[in-house]
């Protein structure tokens, strides 16, 4: 009975640490996620070489290679139309994890704004983000939007 009652106390205790672990995890992914998605929807063309730079630091994979190879070419897009936006995660939430990987649902609000055009309402979008985890930390690897 005594073992019985360790084992059961040595497995309840297992099964709280692997719930913590995971609960940590989804929380890192969500959070960079949002981070991610932030850095890709906030554009300031004043200040378009640090937004371009967290956004490759936010970003891996294919999603930062593309990103980088057009930096150059954004940035001046962005400063010849004298563009901003601002975006606000309004709700996110994990779809799935395997492994390290996951897939994080982010809605936002994007107020855009370009030299010429009166200002607009803020849209709202529906994204899939795949976060994987790139060295130490969890970037954006994909993002699509959901309808």
């Amino acid at each position: 009975a005594l073992a019985l009652l360790l084992v059961l106390v040595g497995w309840l205790g297992w099964r709280d640490v692997e719930s913590r672990r995971a609960e940590h995890l989804r929380a890192a992914m969500v959070q960079a996620a949002r981070e991610g998605l932030l850095a890709l929807t906030t554009i300031d063309h004043g200040q378009v070489d640090d937004d371009v730079r967290r956004i490759l630091d936010t970003s891996a994979g294919a999603l930062r290679e593309d990103f980088l190879k057009r930096a150059e070419s954004f940035k001046a897009a962005a400063r010849e139309a004298q563009s901003k936006s601002a975006a606000t995660v309004t709700a996110s939430a994990v779809e799935s994890v395997d492994g390290e990987n996951g897939r994080v649902l982010v809605t936002l609000a994007v107020m855009t704004s370009n030299r010429g055009v009166p200002e607009q309402r803020p849209k709202a979008w529906r994204t899939r983000v795949s976060v994987v985890k790139d060295g130490g930390s969890y970037k954006v690897a994909a993002v699509e939007f959901v309808p």
